[in-house]
């Protein structure tokens, strides 16, 4: 049994089947003119630029985003709760130095 498929922007689906890509899309029964229909997804490449790195801390980083700044940290399980508690706090406060440091750097 043949069926044939209406395709929606037939060119561009060639051109980027002809190029070695794999082409996602919809493939529905249209409902005004009943015909079988594949329309083609849109996909664009996501293009974000990489975080900045302020400052590398002891237990993990502190790094800068274009909307945030982000504070990592990780500690071994082999350490007890209060000295856990310490290394948390050292780690804030040198993270508090990196973004002061940074903010004396721009104004330089």
């Amino acid at each position: 049994m043949k069926k044939y498929v209406f395709v929606l922007n037939a060119i561009e689906l060639i051109a980027q089947i002809a190029g070695g890509k794999r082409v996602e899309g919809v493939l529905y029964l249209d409902e005004d003119t009943g015909r079988l229909t594949f329309k083609a997804y849109n996909r664009q490449k996501r293009v974000r630029q990489r975080d900045r790195l302020i400052r590398k801390l002891p237990w993990g980083w502190v790094k800068e985003s274009l909307e945030r700044v982000k504070v990592f940290g990780s500690f071994p399980k082999e350490y007890s709760t209060a000295h856990i508690m310490g290394l948390v706090d050292e780690t804030a406060r040198e993270a508090k130095n990196g973004l002061i440091e940074r903010e004396l750097m721009e104004f330089c």
